[in-house]
């Protein structure tokens, strides 16, 4: 069993990302083979860019007012409670719509951090 504090959690870089931070909470370092816990920290005005994955994602968000961009080009509303499940190959974009950090977690299998 692993058990951690968010705050001893190192921040990894996201290069190309611009003002967006992500810390592997649970990952291959704590054992885990299978599936990869991610917490990211989207800062005012920033965006992820609008892309796709070979795999799926399991978002919680946590705090914050942000919005998800569907494959059809909707943008859907967040706030901290919902839950967003990304299907493989599914375009989407993060942003955030507020004037506070948008963080939410998202999981992925372990090919997702790769």
């Amino acid at each position: 069993m692993v058990i951690k504090k968010i705050g001893d959690v190192p921040f990894e870089e996201m290069k190309g990302y611009g003002n967006i931070s992500k810390q592997i909470v649970i990952g291959p370092k704590d054992g885990s083979k299978e599936i990869i816990l991610r917490l990211f920290n989207v800062y005012v005005g920033a965006k992820t860019p609008y892309h796709n994955h070979s795999f799926p994602h399991l978002v919680y968000v946590v705090n914050g007012k942000g919005k998800v961009t569907d494959s059809k080009g909707e943008k859907h509303r967040l706030a901290a409670g919902d839950h967003i499940y990304v299907d493989d190959n599914e375009q989407h974009c993060f942003e955030n719509a507020g004037s506070e950090t948008f963080s939410f977690y998202c999981t992925v299998p372990a090919r997702g951090e790769n």
